[in-house]
């Protein structure tokens, strides 16, 4: 048998044997034999492959681990990083409140020290200043020889002259009740002559003591005035009262004298009519302005006019 076309040989020995594909072949061998041996030769050459696969797996594969261990550092250095960008950030944020907490305090702190130099000073004031006709200087003077004073420190001069100002308003605005007061009891109208009421208040022990008696009589004046305007405001409420006057009253009086006189006796019981005795054409005048207002706005609406519209039920 010749093998010759089918296995090439691959060199040639010295004893006559053919070296096929590694396997020494002669005239005796047997196919089998061959076979088995190729067989043998081929599997262990698909191990061998199968071992260098199994070796590129487990390359990758410990390299995709290698990865995958470093993305999971990656991870936990970024969630540290986070973590202690949010504990410096928290940080900062109590510590921006302490401050904020502590200027609170200090302003609270600051405020109570000064309302109480407030307070001192204004004891001060009501202790020493009692004339309302004090200038600031002429009470500074007194003030500072009062022990008193130093506890006011923390108060800058604009404070101190303001407090003294309204100190004197204080002052000056009971002074001038009390006045009036004393003139509603000697029973004072409002066309009193001042000469006669200045000899009355000199004759009244409880009464204010001024600086002149030009402030008095000014004083007097805007009394006067006071009482006046408020006798006209009472009238002006009785004719809103009265309902015999109506938007046809103007008319009727310009017609004829004695429906004004029919009006007159209406309002004559109330004193508030007669509080303006000694002012008749004021009195008069407040009277027929009232009456024209009436007839320019003209009748009434009707009482249901102005009153929303009810559904029946």
């Amino acid at each position: 048998m010749r093998f010759a076309g089918i296995f090439p040989p691959i060199c040639d020995s010295m004893d006559g044997h053919l070296l096929l594909d590694g396997c020494y072949v002669n005239n005796v061998s047997q196919w089998g034999c061959i076979e088995e041996g190729d067989t043998s030769r081929t599997e262990a050459e698909e191990v061998a492959g199968d071992g260098e696969v199994e070796g590129e797996v487990e390359a990758e594969g410990e390299t995709e681990v290698e990865e995958s261990s470093e993305a999971a550092a990656a991870r936990e250095r970024d969630r540290q990083m986070r973590a202690q960008a949010s504990i410096k950030e928290r940080e900062k944020e109590v510590q921006r409140a302490l401050a904020t907490s502590l200027r609170d305090r200090d302003k609270e702190r600051e405020y109570h020290k000064r309302d109480e130099a407030v307070q001192h000073f204004n004891a001060l004031l009501a202790d020493l200043v009692r004339n309302p006709d004090l200038t600031w200087r002429e009470a500074k003077k007194q003030l500072k020889k009062d022990h008193r004073y130093k506890l006011a420190e923390l108060l800058s001069k604009e404070d101190k002259e303001r407090l003294f100002s309204q100190h004197i308003s204080v002052l000056s605005s009971k002074r001038r009740d009390k006045l009036r007061a004393l003139l509603t009891e000697l029973g004072v109208t409002s066309t009193a002559r001042w000469r006669e009421v200045k000899d009355q208040l000199q004759q009244q022990p409880t009464a204010p003591v001024y600086a002149s008696a030009s402030q008095m009589e000014r004083e007097f004046r805007e009394y006067q005035r006071d009482k006046q305007s408020s006798a006209k405001a009472a009238l002006r409420q009785l004719l809103l009262e009265c309902r015999a006057i109506t938007h046809r009253s103007f008319a009727a009086v310009k017609e004829s004298p004695a429906a004004l006189n029919a009006i007159t006796d209406t309002l004559q019981h109330d004193t508030r009519y007669t509080a303006l005795e000694h002012a008749p054409g004021e009195r008069l005048q407040t009277i027929m302005a009232h009456l024209e207002e009436l007839h320019k706005k003209g009748p009434p609406p009707p009482p249901t006019a102005s009153e929303p519209t009810r559904r029946p039920k």
